[in-house]
């Protein structure tokens, strides 16, 4: 008989006290004797399993369980380095094998994983074969690299533990990210099996354009030459040292313009190729050269996404600025930029409708100056544009990390009234745009009303304006939402209510939003009629309605449209995807009588912008315009007002709170409002390696009129605007230069004095945004004489910008370190070591694995029949803990071993009961002679009893007590069990003989004598 299982010990040290077993069993022997030798026996054998039961609870002991189950999961390299031929063929293979060698009877299991730069689970390990996909449904957020060691992790976390486990890796070998021999050596020893199926290089041409090389100090109008280095790598079989032609191009990108420089056609060699450019750069500017090959014959080059290189440089100039405006508002700001012209500021004006698209697009601009915009311009759905989020991230990182400076001018759409509340760029101010003092009364009331659309992803884009919409919104504004259910219309919180204030309910509103599921409103008029309701009740001073509808919903009534003018509501209306001229003009009509806007959309996307811009009406208590004006007073002195004793009288200023921070500096402030914090006019401060400061008021077009003929209006904004700019001093003395180096950029600089000695010991620091404008750790410290290095890690294609601030008071220097393809995509041939190494690794107890034939893109028989769910592999185990039972049954045991040596029982009831159970019953002459027996036993002394003689004396009164008395007591006696006849020594009185058998009564009679002499 064998068992599932056997068992094992965690602490076997302890196994040693069973050795006090013997000595057990002498005391016991000793000590036991009085119980008899059969249950002196059973007493020491229970002792025996009470001690042993103890010993193996401490020692630990575990009930292991084996198994000859197999898991195999294969592990498949799905990186772009790969052709998608052989892509495709891996799952085929995985397909197959597993139909062909799982063994269903044992309980087999099979899973895929698939990888490129991370790693995921296809299908995890069940018992079953895998069904035949034809693509792969784990969407790999990048493929652009090779890391097996994060497949190889994963495959070991997802297989089961209670069986026997192998992977089988499909590769090419060629890892570029992490280092599978070092997880490979901890898998083997976890007992896990390697198979490796390669993945073998097709022969043939590949070209690689490794870089354009810039030299790292490029003056304006001074001659330079780039070199374009080219690598082919590889060739046809047939003529390995015939040159490979093709077209090489360089182009030039400079503030979103592109121009050709080099277009021939040339020949490469065996090896790299260098190409020398002459040029010459006449502007200062970020400029940006990208170099392509464009090989004659698609057999010379088998990969195309290593044909390019780009290379980054910036050529510095005067102090330059940045100046965004609205599309029609460059007119406001002409003195503005005559004046910074005036003070040798070189300013480049730019309409928000053309926008910049890249960070390295603002590297030529020592400030950027948003001048009165507001996020989202525009009248109507066609011009409407607004600032992405990845525009505001690059202005925010264009300050923080590389020491950009940042101003704001207000205006009636600028700051909180402009939409800009809650985005990145309130963060990098000095001034919050929300209004947090409940003293100011800026409170706005948005109610929007939801109606189901047939436009595509209706529902979806609803939301995200119901989201856009209420992030625009400020603290104490108020905000409800109307949509149609299967039960009418309702308010989405707030209950009948429906307005609440946004603070504290902003989080609550976003998750209800989601939630949100509206239905297909039958008519206006019952929401309009809830809408105009909640936004009465409100004490907020401007109140606004936006309608989102396809317009078939039944008009809504005259007396609610009079609501809403009798009360000052604007309504705003969207249609989309309205089904005729009929349904529009509906929704047109509502917009006019009430004095808002109506807009129509075709796709969903213009939708955010709209919202954001409509809910801006709702802000306009922030723009503080009090009747005669007010005159600014200068609070703290800073250098931006040097020189500048007092400030004219202003006619308006946006509202804003200033940030809880010492770093803030308020330059200038209005007497009213009668909250200072709200009444900011100048404020400044330090956002990480930059600055930046708003500015409430305007440049002169509306509310400094009086500014436009002041004397000091050119020093206090050439002052205000140089104090902003990155520094600008000679960096001659300094030189950086940057290296790419296995998968990291070595930042090297060197610094020299005026007479050309080392400078040492300087505080050097530095910040790198990656091309997704993710800040990068770069630590600068001292190597040697003058020079200082770091570095920082890249993993993605792109453009870094490096800025390193050389000691404090120095001009930065600035760079950008252009990667033009990840590692996956230079030429490699298979990585036959790696492949060798990982199968040949042991596990203990089993068998090292196979390297099996090169999958090709038609399987080939010799590949499927390898059996990847083979033995060999250590036999899985399942251990539980079993201490907690043997505590238990040590514990019963104990019990009965006190049972056996306190109470004595007498089995022979057993055997009678046996006897029964058996139909073995006693003879009846047996039952009859016991039963005579007793009963003449009984008779014999009854018998006895009555033959007793019996004293009767005659009744004499002696001493007041009658002798019939004393012979009942005597009588009474003889009862209690003693003989009255029987012979009892005599008392000695007088000459009486003491050998004379003397009764009781006479005894008694004596005794009374003597009482009496006495």
């Amino acid at each position: 008989m064998t068992f599932p299982f056997r068992l094992g010990f965690e602490s076997p040290d302890y196994l040693w006290w069973l050795m006090a077993l013997p000595l057990l069993w002498w005391m016991g022997w000793s000590h036991l004797r009085v119980l008899g030798a059969w249950r002196r026996v059973f007493a020491l054998i229970v002792r025996t399993v009470v001690w042993t039961a103890i010993v193996a609870a401490l020692a630990g002991v575990q009930l292991v369980w084996t198994s000859d189950r197999v898991t195999v999961m294969y592990v498949l390299d799905q990186s772009e380095s790969i052709p998608s031929s052989k892509r495709t063929a891996m799952l085929d293979y995985v397909i197959e094998s597993v139909r062909r060698h799982r063994n269903a009877t044992r309980g087999d299991r099979a899973g895929i994983i698939v990888f490129g730069r991370d790693a995921m689970i296809e299908i995890p390990p069940y018992d079953d074969n895998v069904p035949p996909i034809r693509r792969l449904e784990s969407l790999l957020e990048r493929t652009d690299a090779t890391n097996l060691e994060t497949a190889l992790n994963l495959a070991q976390a997802s297989m089961p533990e209670d069986t026997s486990r192998r992977i089988v890796i499909v590769t090419d070998g060629n890892e570029n990210m992490g280092e599978a021999r070092r997880i490979g050596s901890r898998i083997v020893d976890a007992g896990i099996g390697i198979d490796v199926v390669p993945v073998l290089k097709e022969a043939g041409g590949e070209v690689l354009v490794e870089k354009i090389d810039l030299p790292t100090n490029i003056r304006k109008g001074q001659p330079f030459e780039a070199r374009i280095v080219v690598d082919r790598q590889g060739a046809k079989s047939t003529d390995p040292d015939k040159p490979v032609s093709g077209r090489l191009r360089v182009k030039q990108k400079v503030a979103g313009e592109e121009a050709l420089l080099l277009e021939q056609t040339v020949e490469l060699q065996p090896g790299k190729n260098v190409f020398p450019l002459q040029h010459k750069i006449d502007q200062p500017a970020a400029y940006t050269y990208e170099a392509e090959f464009i090989a004659d014959e698609d057999e010379d080059d088998s990969l195309t996404q290593n044909n390019s290189a780009t290379g980054y440089t910036y050529v510095r100039g005067k102090g330059r600025v940045l100046l965004i405006h609205g599309p029609e508002d460059l007119g406001d700001f002409e003195l503005l930029i005559a004046t910074l012209r005036d003070s040798n500021i070189e300013v480049t004006p730019m309409p928000t409708t053309q926008l910049f698209g890249s960070l390295a697009e603002l590297q030529p601009y020592d400030a950027v100056i948003l001048a009165g915009v507001a996020r989202v311009s525009g009248e109507t759905t066609q011009t409407i544009t607004s600032f992405s989020d990845d525009q505001i991230e690059m202005l925010v990182r264009n300050t923080q990390q590389l020491g950009a400076g940042l101003l704001m001018i207000g205006g009636p759409e600028s700051l909180g009234a402009g939409g800009w509340t809650g985005t990145e760029l309130e963060k990098a101010m000095p001034v919050d745009f929300q209004i947090k003092n409940t003293k100011v009364q800026g409170v706005g009331a948005l109610a929007l009303i939801m109606h189901a659309s047939e436009m595509a992803q209706g529902n979806y884009w609803q939301k995200q304006i119901s989201i856009a919409a209420i992030e625009q919104l400020g603290s104490a504004d108020k905000a409800g939402v109307v949509h149609w259910t299967m039960n009418g219309d309702k308010w989405l919180w707030g209950g009948s209510k429906g307005m609440l204030e946004v603070g504290p309910n902003r989080r609550a509103m976003l998750a209800a939003v989601g939630r949100m599921t509206p239905g297909d409103m039958p008519e206006f008029d019952p929401a309009m009629r809830m809408a105009v309701t909640g936004l009465v009740r409100t004490d907020a001073s401007v109140k606004h309605l936006i309608i989102i509808s396809d317009g078939d919903p039944g008009p809504p009534s005259n007396s609610v449209i009079q609501a809403f003018k009798d009360n000052s509501i604007t309504i705003s209306t969207v249609a989309v995807e309205s089904h005729g001229l009929s349904d529009s003009r509906r929704l047109q009509d509502i917009a006019r009588a009430t004095g808002g806007k109506y807009y129509a959309v075709k796709s969903g996307r213009a939708l955010p912008g709209i919202f954001q811009r409509e809910a801006r009406r709702v802000t306009r208590p922030l723009i503080y315009e009090p009747p005669g004006g007010v005159t600014p007073q200068i609070i703290f002195p800073h250098p931006v007002v040097d020189g500048v004793d007092s400030l004219p009288p202003i006619t308006g200023f946006v509202m804003t709170q200033v940030k809880d921070s010492p770093l803030v500096q308020v330059i200038a402030q209005s007497p009213k409002p009668s909250t200072p914090e709200n009444a900011t006019i100048l404020a400044t401060w330090t956002y990480g390696l930059g600055r930046s400061a708003v500015l409430t008021t305007d440049a002169g077009a509306r509310w400094t009129n009086a500014w436009t003929g002041w004397p000091g209006y050119e020093k206090l904004h050439s002052q205000l605007v140089r104090w902003l700019m990155r520094p600008t001093g000679d960096t001659g003395q300094f030189s950086l230069a940057t290296q790419v180096r296995d998968n990291m950029v070595d930042v090297i600089v060197t610094a020299l004095g005026e007479d050309d000695s080392f400078l040492n010991f300087l505080e050097v620091g530095g910040s790198v945004l990656d091309p997704e404008l993710q800040p990068l750790m770069l630590e600068m410290e001292q190597t040697a004489p003058g020079r200082y290095e770091g570095s920082f890690p890249i993993d993605r294609a792109g453009t870094y910008f490096v800025n390193v601030i050389p000691g404090q008071g120095n001009a930065p220097l600035s760079t950008g370190v252009t990667v033009p393809y990840s590692e996956e995509f230079r030429y490699r041939q298979t990585n036959e070591t790696l492949i060798a190494q990982l199968a040949s690794m042991r596990p203990e107890g089993g068998e090292a694995g196979l390297v099996t034939e090169p999958l090709e893109a038609v399987l080939d028989d010799a590949l499927l029949s390898r059996d990847t769910f083979r033995g060999g592999l250590p036999l899985a185990r399942r251990i539980r803990d079993a201490w907690p039972w043997f505590v238990l049954a040590a514990c019963v045991l104990f019990f009965t071993d006190v049972l056996v040596r306190r109470v004595a029982i007498r089995f022979g009831f057993l055997k009678s009961w046996w006897k029964q159970m058996i139909g073995e019953a006693q003879p009846e002459t047996a039952t009859v002679a016991r039963l005579d027996q007793l009963r003449q036993t009984k008779e014999d002394v009854n018998k006895q009893r009555r033959a007793s003689p019996r004293f009767e004396p005659e009744s004499i009164d002696i001493g007041g007590s009658k002798e019939s008395d004393i012979a009942g007591l005597d009588s009474s006696s003889g009862r209690s069990g003693e003989a009255p006849n029987a012979s009892r020594p005599a008392s000695t009185a007088g000459g009486s003989d003491e050998s004379s058998p003397t009764s009781y009564t006479e005894r008694l009679l004596e005794a009374k004598r003597r009482a009496k002499k006495k």
